[in-house]
């Protein structure tokens, strides 16, 4: 009997654009967002471990709906990932909305 075959699932990918705030458009990098929340984390001194899950489940979250939206803002990532990060670890949430420029 043949084995059966494991099918991987390509994500689609397209290049998507966050409106910045001063108006002009960027291609979204993943990267920014999970540095940003892993600088929260640690600097919040949560253990690296959890900082970096925290970050990665954060950050899929936010590249999700990116992917979603047709025009998103940096306002509107801000606002989701301050929200997200504040249900998983409130001090980081707080670190990450009161200091913009961690990473």
């Amino acid at each position: 009997m043949a084995a059966k075959k494991k099918t991987i699932k390509k994500r689609k990918f397209s290049a998507r654009h966050i409106v910045k705030r001063r108006g002009h458009k960027e291609a979204y990098d993943a990267r920014k967002v999970y540095g940003s929340i892993l600088m929260a984390c640690l600097g919040s001194h949560v253990k690296e471990a959890q900082a970096q899950r925290i970050a990665l489940s954060v950050s899929n979250d936010i590249t999700k709906l990116v992917e979603k939206s047709h025009s998103i803002t940096a306002h509107e990532i801000f606002y989701e990932v301050t929200k997200r990060l504040k249900k998983l670890h409130p001090d980081a949430g707080f670190m990450y909305e009161t200091h913009r420029d961690l990473s």
